[in-house]
């Protein structure tokens, strides 16, 4: 006797269900399910019948490394670009436990702004930040503390706002960190006050990365997010 294959595969289109050896033409309504299967690494909060058409910006979603307890919620989009992020973390953490969790490039304008703000927010979810504001000793040569922050850091955010973008094309230090990040291909871009349109006029390489923004969540709820991506805790560690 031929068996329904909906509990297992669904039937995602009426052509699906007629197809169905066992079903045929007249299939049940419970197992029809338009909506497309999400990979593996990230399950939906909430059905996907309360999406909005375009899961690339329904924030409902959370990926492998987010507790269940967790309040924080990803788009399609940023579960894809930061997953590779994640991997990067949990490989480093084993491999190179010593090493500082974020490094964060940022304009010299936002140094007691916006930079402080998000560098606070992260120390007290628990990151470790290397921060030019406290990292840089009097005395000690700028170019070369920010070339070990780097090397001693998992990842880089890049913190993108209208005086990172006036300041990229003056090549000072901001651009020389930026540049060093993109060779590593491990950053995310925080945008602030500012759009991705602006970036891409400056560095569209930059803006052709997935990252966050503070125009759709809060600097508070940034901090959140990239705290549960780049804390790790193997128990063999």
């Amino acid at each position: 006797m031929a068996r329904c294959t909906a509990p297992v595969h669904g039937h995602r289109t009426e052509s699906g269900a007629a197809a169905c050896p066992a079903c045929g033409g007249s299939y049940s309504r419970s197992y029809y399910n338009p909506y497309p299967t999400y990979p593996s690494s990230y399950s939906s909060s909430r059905s996907y019948g309360s999406h909005s058409g375009n899961s690339g910006s329904s924030r409902s979603l959370k990926p492998r490394w987010s507790r269940a307890s967790s309040p924080v919620y990803y788009t399609s989009a940023e579960v894809i670009a930061l997953t590779p992020i994640r991997n990067t973390v949990e490989n480093l953490v084993v491999t190179k436990p010593e090493l500082r969790d974020v490094f964060l490039c940022h304009a010299w304008d936002d140094r007691q702004g916006a930079a402080k703000e998000l560098h606070d927010l992260l120390v007290s979810n628990g990151v470790s930040v290397w921060f030019s504001e406290k990292d840089v000793s009097l005395g000690v040569p700028l170019m070369r503390a920010i070339d070990k922050g780097l090397a001693n850091s998992r990842i880089g955010l890049v913190l993108v706002t209208p005086a990172l973008l006036r300041r990229l094309p003056q090549e000072g230090i901001a651009d020389k960190e930026l540049s060093a990040l993109l060779a590593r291909d491990q950053l995310i871009p925080i945008v602030h006050n500012t759009t991705y349109e602006a970036l891409r006029d400056v560095s569209p390489l930059l803006a052709s990365r997935t990252g966050l923004d503070t125009t759709e969540e809060t600097m508070k709820e940034v901090a959140a997010k990239l705290a549960e991506l780049v804390i790790y805790e193997p128990a063999n560690v």
